[in-house]
């Protein structure tokens, strides 16, 4: 079973993609009963035929004992000039549903979603005390994708031909990392201003976004199916997402993105790359502007 806490737009979305590809028993948990029911009622309608998958809406944090796997994409408050603008909101909502995660699923593995998702993430394995391996916090690999979209624009080439990752926050100090860049299999080579624009882009992607519409869903949802199905199906994803660090790096006691090994236990491996010295900095001080935020919780 799959439990989803928080049924908005990424909530449904997420909830199906995995009903659709009949991953696992769905159950959606909302603040708003009628909510977590409706959706439930629509995504159910995507089972395919000859399926033994469920799915159920509910407010009752009860129905969550069993889950494999919990998504967390409930969320307060609204992102103004920056995620940590959510952090009055969304910090003592995680707090209210750690709770409930000690009480009913103090076996599952749970994916983090909402923001400011570093700190979020911080604080569910602070609140629970589940161990760093059981807590992923997903946005440097919806990072990344947008990272390897503004590459291959860039050369005017497939995107799906295209090798590249970001790491550090989700967030305005998130670090493309442009030395492990590919296309084809081959080095990334460009010059100071391509990657200062680049880097500019992928920071500012959301804003981009939300000229068009309100804030990324589809990708948001996709990049969590991922992680979750490489848990259920022990698929062995390799990824960049949040996880707290202790040492790895020359960081510790501080959640932010980096290659992870993800399979049936979560995080398997914390991969540690060669990174340019300028990189590393660059990881350094995303890693301190996080800290500076967990402070303030």
């Amino acid at each position: 079973m799959i439990s989803i806490i928080g049924a908005g737009r990424v909530g449904s979305a997420l909830g199906f993609l995995i009903a659709a590809t009949s991953l696992d028993d769905l159950v959606l948990v909302n603040r708003s009963k009628n909510k977590a029911v409706g959706e439930a009622l629509d995504i159910t309608n995507t089972i395919p035929q000859g399926s033994s998958v469920s799915v159920i809406g509910t407010d009752d944090f009860e129905s969550i004992k069993g889950s494999k796997v919990i998504a967390i994409t409930a969320s307060r408050g609204e992102i103004k000039a920056d995620r940590t603008d959510l952090l009055i909101h969304n910090i003592p909502l995680i707090k209210e549903i750690s709770a409930n995660l000690k009480k009913y699923a103090d076996d599952s593995k749970i994916i983090i979603v909402t923001n400011p998702v570093d700190v979020v993430t911080y604080c569910a394995l602070k609140e629970t005390g589940f161990t760093r391996e059981n807590i992923i916090g997903m946005g440097s690999s919806l990072d990344s994708a947008r990272f390897r979209y503004l590459l291959a624009k860039m050369l005017g080439e497939n995107q799906s031909l295209v090798e590249g990752i970001v790491l550090g926050e989700h967030g305005a100090s998130m670090v493309p990392i442009f030395s492990t860049a590919k296309f084809d299999g081959k080095s990334i080579r460009l010059d100071n201003r391509q990657i200062a624009e680049i880097t500019t882009e992928v920071r500012n992607y959301w804003k981009y976004l939300r000229e068009f519409k309100e804030a990324s869903v589809f990708g948001a949802a996709k990049n969590t199916f991922d992680i979750i199905k490489a848990i259920v199906d022990d698929e062995k994803l390799n990824v960049p997402a949040s996880v707290l660090l202790n040492g790895e790096y020359g960081l510790k006691d501080v959640c932010l993105g980096v290659p992870l090994t993800i399979g049936k236990g979560g995080v398997d491996k914390i991969e540690e790359i060669k990174l340019e010295k300028s990189e590393l900095e660059s990881l350094n001080n995303s890693a301190k502007t996080i800290t500076s935020n967990i402070i303030n919780i």
